[in-house]
Order: structure tokens, then C-alpha cells, then sequence
């Protein structure tokens, strides 16, 4: 499903992309929320009110908008920070503003270079899995990274 092969003007195209994502995403999320409605009548329930898994909500309810836009930038990442969005019931006034700019930024980037991209990962990956393997473990290490500096700059100011 290659969108430079549709033969639609850009903006349809990104259009398109944008809905299809927007919906993907909220989907996601919803489905997280449903499955914590109910996880609560099992005995997870106990682990749900305890008082450290409320500050982690509370956590990823303060900090985590942020994380779900950036999670389109990567791939696969975003499905679970949809998921965990929607399991921790982030606000939807948190939650839409941060999926609906995710998504415009995955429509536009889909529509140009994620074709480019997944194209020469996929000529590196045939030349050498080693490199390929490498550079997404890099890629990961440098979103860490970049995750825990902000984490710790965040909780000592």
C-alpha cells in the first residue's frame, strides 16, 4: 500500500493517511481503556489501586502526551503507547491534541520519505542484517537515552 502509487494529489494522499491513523490510534486507545474496565473485576484490581501504580498513571498522565505524538515518529512503539494511554485513561484533553498532531506528522512523513526509508532499510537489512540490527538498536538507545535525560530533568526541576 504504497501512497506515492496511488495517483492522488498530495494533500488527498496525506489526508488519507492522517484519517487512517487518526482512527488506528484512537482505536488503540480505546481498546486499552476497555481492557483495564475489565481487568478491574479480576484481581488485578488490587495492583490498580495500589498507591504506586496511581502515581505511574499520574505520571503518564502528566508527561505522556508528548510521548504519544512522538510515538509516531517510530515504528511500532505507537500502537503500545496508544495502548497504555488508553489503560491509564489519559485525559482526552491531553490525549487528542497529542494523537492528532502524531498523526499529521505520520501522514506527512508516510506519504514522502517513509517509503524512502523503509526502502533503503530494507536494501541495508539485504546487504547486511548486522548493520540493520545495529542501527535500530542504536536508534533505541538514543530514544532512551534521550527519554531518561528528559525524565530526570523533568523530575528535579
Amino acid at each position: 500500500m504504497d501512497p506515492t502509487q496511488w495517483g492522488a494529489p498530495y494533500p488527498i494522499v496525506v489526508g488519507a493517511l492522517f484519517l487512517i491513523v487518526m482512527a488506528r490510534a484512537n482505536a488503540t486507545y480505546w481498546l486499552g481503556r476497555l481492557a483495564v474496565a475489565g481487568a478491574e473485576r479480576t484481581p488485578a484490581a488490587r495492583l490498580m489501586a495500589s498507591v504506586g501504580y496511581r502515581r505511574a498513571v499520574d505520571r503518564l498522565n502528566t508527561w505522556g502526551a508528548p510521548a504519544v505524538s512522538l510515538s509516531f515518529l517510530t515504528i511500532g512503539i505507537q500502537t503500545l503507547i496508544n495502548l497504555a494511554a488508553g489503560a491509564t485513561r489519559m485525559p482526552l484533553l491531553r490525549y487528542l491534541p497529542a494523537v492528532t498532531l502524531g498523526s499529521v506528522i505520520w501522514a506527512f512523513l508516510y506519504a514522502t520519505v517513509g517509503f524512502a526509508g523503509m526502502d533503503a532499510l530494507s536494501a541495508l537489512y539485504s546487504r547486511s542484517p548486522g548493520g540493520a540490527v545495529a542501527l535500530g538498536l542504536a536508534s533505541a538507545g538514543l530514544l532512551a537515552f534521550f527519554i531518561v535525560v528528559q525524565f530526570r530533568r523533568r523530575t528535579h526541576d
